[in-house]
């Protein structure tokens, strides 16, 4: 499926939409260049789930838990990672097969350990289309 957001708004919309039908176990995987609207895609899955403290993306920490919300969130960015040795010494596999939602942003860089199952969300600028035009690519 490919949706066109045209404004940092429909994106955060999209999000909220995918979070309000996320079930306990789902894996989302997040791709595309710097500033492309990965975080503020993810800001709307947050509040989909319910969740209403600030989501950023947790760059240094690797992953990021969120509670409150109607299922566990759980937020990774493993734009740092040097390689998926490091993911085992987070305990991933908790994450990645437990009763939350996990969304990994720069997941091509770990792909060998993402679940066959994970979805897929590639995020693409045109600026031909405009300054805040996204086309956005979800593989089930």
């Amino acid at each position: 499926m490919i949706i066109e957001t045209w404004t940092p708004e429909d994106t955060f919309q999209l999000g909220k939409e995918l979070g309000e039908r996320a079930k306990a176990g789902d894996v989302y995987t997040l791709d595309g260049d710097l500033g492309v609207g990965k975080t503020v895609f993810t800001q709307g899955v947050a509040a989909g789930l319910g969740i209403t403290e600030p989501v950023n993306s947790p760059t240094f920490t690797i992953v990021q838990e969120y509670e409150e919300g109607r299922i566990p969130f759980y937020h990774f960015d493993v734009y740092r990672i040097g390689d998926v040795e490091e993911m085992d010494e987070i305990g991933y596999e908790d994450y990645f097969y437990g009763d939350g939602l996990c969304i990994i942003e720069w997941a091509s860089l770990i792909e060998e350990i993402i679940p066959a199952s994970a979805k897929k969300i590639i995020i693409e600028k045109d600026l031909e289309k405009g300054f805040d035009f996204r086309r956005i690519t979800i593989e089930e």
